[in-house]
Protein backbone atom coordinates (compact mmCIF):
# COMPACT_ATOMS: atom_id res chain seq x y z
CA UNK A 1 0.00 0.00 0.00
CA UNK A 2 1.42 3.39 -0.96
CA UNK A 3 1.23 6.82 0.64
CA UNK A 4 -1.98 7.84 -1.14
CA UNK A 5 -3.80 4.66 -0.21
CA UNK A 6 -2.70 4.91 3.43
CA UNK A 7 -3.78 8.56 3.56
CA UNK A 8 -7.21 7.75 2.14
CA UNK A 9 -7.68 4.72 4.39
CA UNK A 10 -6.73 6.66 7.51
CA UNK A 11 -8.93 9.61 6.58
CA UNK A 12 -11.93 7.39 5.88
CA UNK A 13 -11.37 5.27 8.99
CA UNK A 14 -11.47 8.43 11.09
CA UNK A 15 -14.59 9.60 9.25
CA UNK A 16 -12.96 12.81 8.02
CA UNK A 17 -13.93 14.27 4.64
CA UNK A 18 -11.31 15.63 2.25
CA UNK A 19 -12.69 19.09 2.86
CA UNK A 20 -12.51 18.81 6.65
CA UNK A 21 -8.97 17.44 6.55
CA UNK A 22 -7.89 20.14 4.13
CA UNK A 23 -9.42 22.89 6.26
CA UNK A 24 -7.67 21.61 9.38
CA UNK A 25 -4.26 21.82 7.74
CA UNK A 26 -4.88 24.96 5.64
CA UNK A 27 -4.92 23.25 2.26
CA UNK A 28 -7.39 23.04 -0.62
CA UNK A 29 -9.47 19.84 -0.60
CA UNK A 30 -8.49 19.04 -4.19
CA UNK A 31 -4.87 18.68 -3.07
CA UNK A 32 -5.92 15.93 -0.65
CA UNK A 33 -7.42 14.13 -3.65
CA UNK A 34 -4.15 14.51 -5.56
CA UNK A 35 -2.24 13.02 -2.64
CA UNK A 36 -4.67 10.11 -2.38
CA UNK A 37 -4.37 9.39 -6.13
CA UNK A 38 -0.55 9.60 -5.88
CA UNK A 39 -0.54 12.51 -8.33
CA UNK A 40 1.41 14.68 -5.89
CA UNK A 41 3.54 14.30 -2.78
CA UNK A 42 3.26 16.59 0.23
CA UNK A 43 6.10 18.77 1.45
CA UNK A 44 7.77 17.70 4.69
CA UNK A 45 5.79 20.37 6.57
CA UNK A 46 2.48 19.25 5.03
CA UNK A 47 3.32 15.59 5.72
CA UNK A 48 3.82 16.44 9.38
CA UNK A 49 0.48 18.29 9.50
CA UNK A 50 -1.30 15.35 7.85
CA UNK A 51 0.27 12.86 10.26
CA UNK A 52 -0.63 15.00 13.28
CA UNK A 53 -4.20 15.42 12.12
CA UNK A 54 -4.59 11.67 11.50
CA UNK A 55 -2.82 10.72 14.75
CA UNK A 56 -0.07 8.68 13.07
CA UNK A 57 3.65 9.11 12.55
CA UNK A 58 5.07 10.54 9.36
CA UNK A 59 7.01 7.29 8.97
CA UNK A 60 3.82 5.24 9.02
CA UNK A 61 2.13 7.61 6.57
CA UNK A 62 5.04 7.37 4.12
CA UNK A 63 6.30 3.82 4.66
CA UNK A 64 3.64 1.94 6.59
CA UNK A 65 6.07 0.07 8.83
CA UNK A 66 4.68 -2.75 10.95
CA UNK A 67 5.98 -1.39 14.26
CA UNK A 68 4.43 1.99 13.60
CA UNK A 69 1.16 0.39 12.59
CA UNK A 70 1.07 -1.52 15.89
CA UNK A 71 1.88 1.66 17.79
CA UNK A 72 -0.94 3.48 15.98
CA UNK A 73 -3.55 0.78 16.47
CA UNK A 74 -2.72 -0.14 20.07
CA UNK A 75 -2.77 2.84 22.40
CA UNK A 76 -1.85 0.83 25.49
CA UNK A 77 1.95 1.01 25.72
CA UNK A 78 2.04 -1.91 28.17
CA UNK A 79 0.35 -4.13 25.56
CA UNK A 80 2.76 -2.96 22.87
CA UNK A 81 5.73 -3.87 25.06
CA UNK A 82 4.23 -7.26 25.88
CA UNK A 83 3.56 -8.03 22.21
CA UNK A 84 7.15 -7.11 21.36
CA UNK A 85 8.37 -9.53 24.02
CA UNK A 86 6.03 -12.24 22.72
CA UNK A 87 7.45 -11.74 19.22
CA UNK A 88 10.85 -12.79 20.57
CA UNK A 89 9.57 -16.13 21.92
CA UNK A 90 9.99 -19.46 20.17
CA UNK A 91 7.23 -20.46 17.74
CA UNK A 92 6.01 -23.08 20.22
CA UNK A 93 5.68 -20.54 23.02
CA UNK A 94 3.98 -18.04 20.70
CA UNK A 95 1.34 -20.70 19.95
CA UNK A 96 0.73 -21.14 23.70
CA UNK A 97 0.26 -17.38 24.17
CA UNK A 98 -2.10 -17.17 21.16
CA UNK A 99 -4.12 -20.10 22.54
CA UNK A 100 -4.45 -18.37 25.91
CA UNK A 101 -5.53 -15.10 24.31
CA UNK A 102 -8.02 -16.90 22.04
CA UNK A 103 -9.51 -18.74 25.04
CA UNK A 104 -9.86 -15.52 27.01
CA UNK A 105 -11.51 -13.68 24.10
CA UNK A 106 -13.87 -16.60 23.48
CA UNK A 107 -14.87 -16.59 27.16
CA UNK A 108 -15.54 -12.83 27.10
CA UNK A 109 -17.56 -13.04 23.87
CA UNK A 110 -19.61 -15.93 25.27
CA UNK A 111 -20.35 -13.96 28.45
CA UNK A 112 -21.40 -11.00 26.35
CA UNK A 113 -23.76 -13.09 24.19
CA UNK A 114 -25.36 -14.70 27.25
CA UNK A 115 -25.99 -11.35 28.91
CA UNK A 116 -27.88 -9.94 25.91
Amino acid sequence: MGFGERLKELRETKGISKTDLANKISLHYSQIGRYERNEANPSADMLKKLANELDVTTDYLMNGTTNDLADELINDKTLINQFKKIAQLSDENKKVVVSLIDAFIFKQETKQRLSI
